[in-house]
């Protein structure tokens, strides 16, 4: 007969340790903060170990922590995966595609059309900038912009990116690619990036990377998102440095024009979902799709 603590305990563990955060996972489970200690603690009570590092803050894994939550991780998504294949569920469910919103709004908006058309399937888009936690939502699939992929799922690469300076044609006078000088004499659009970084991509990187003589002159315009930055360049506000792939289709109608070969290095886009999903079939369809 197998010894296994409560499962109530083992569920609390795993999604403290995945989000690093008892309120967190205190929300996620319908539980207070004061449960999911309390549960964690009786875990730790039986196993006569430590699993969380508490001081000092933030809380982290304890040696026995990292070793017992990949292996919970693991085993709790192997059963909520097989769970859900006995479960009856329409094949034509809908499939629910978690992306930024800048990422629904320029790239996946115009071919959402022609993904229904050629791959036959119904997607449910949820635009949203905060990341999807496939472990506990019932987001099928998810785009994300990275570096790496983080473990904790399958990722497969979309396409890589870079960020260049764009605008509209009419606010230059002569054909790109222009000098770096000339670019940044334009009335230069910023936007905060989602997370603080050394590599988000500002013009004061720009400056550096093309080697600008001028100094770098003040922003005209600030946005606390891409998307905004965009229209702002679309509108005629000022040049912006945005995706390749997100302005593409823009650039392609002849909306905005790429003022320099100059780029700064992007992410990587990934699609990511759970290789014990039940309808995994459908998702290695639309990734397909999403690579060509």
């Amino acid at each position: 007969m197998r010894k296994l603590p409560p499962l109530h305990a083992l569920r609390a563990f795993e999604a403290a340790a995945r989000h690093l955060h008892f309120a967190r996972a205190a929300d996620e489970l319908g539980l207070t903060p004061t449960a999911i200690s309390h549960q964690v603690r009786q875990l730790e009570a039986i196993l006569g170990v430590e699993l969380f590092c508490r001081f000092p803050r933030p809380v982290r894994l304890s040696p026995a922590g990292e070793k017992l939550f990949p292996v919970l991780r693991t085993a709790l998504d192997q059963i909520a995966g097989t769970i859900d294949q006995l479960s009856v569920t329409a094949p034509g469910a809908p499939l629910r595609l978690s992306v930024t919103m800048a990422f629904a709004s320029r790239w996946l908006m115009p071919r959402l059309p022609r993904l229904r058309e050629e791959t036959g399937l119904n997607i449910t888009v949820e635009a949203a900038d905060l990341p999807a936690d496939l472990h506990a939502s019932d987001i099928d699939m998810a785009i994300r912009y990275a570096a790496e992929p983080d473990g904790r799922a399958d990722w497969h690469r979309l396409f890589a990116d870079a960020i260049i300076p764009v605008c509209v044609p009419g606010l230059i006078k002569t054909a790109p690619p222009l000098a770096p000088d000339e670019v940044l004499s334009l009335p230069l659009l910023e936007y905060r990036w989602k997370t603080a970084s050394s590599n988000a991509p500002s013009w004061g990187r720009w400056h550096a990377h093309a080697g600008a003589a001028a100094p770098l002159p003040a922003a005209a315009q600030s946005f606390s998102e891409e998307i905004h930055a965009i229209d702002a360049a679309v509108s005629g506000q000022g040049a912006a440095l945005a995706s390749q792939h997100l302005v593409a289709d823009l650039l392609k109608a002849g909306e905005l024009v790429q003022l320099s070969d100059i780029a700064l290095p992007g992410l990587t886009y990934w699609a990511v979902f759970l290789p014990t999903h039940p309808h995994k079939d459908r998702l290695e369809h639309l990734l397909g799709w999403l690579r060509a």
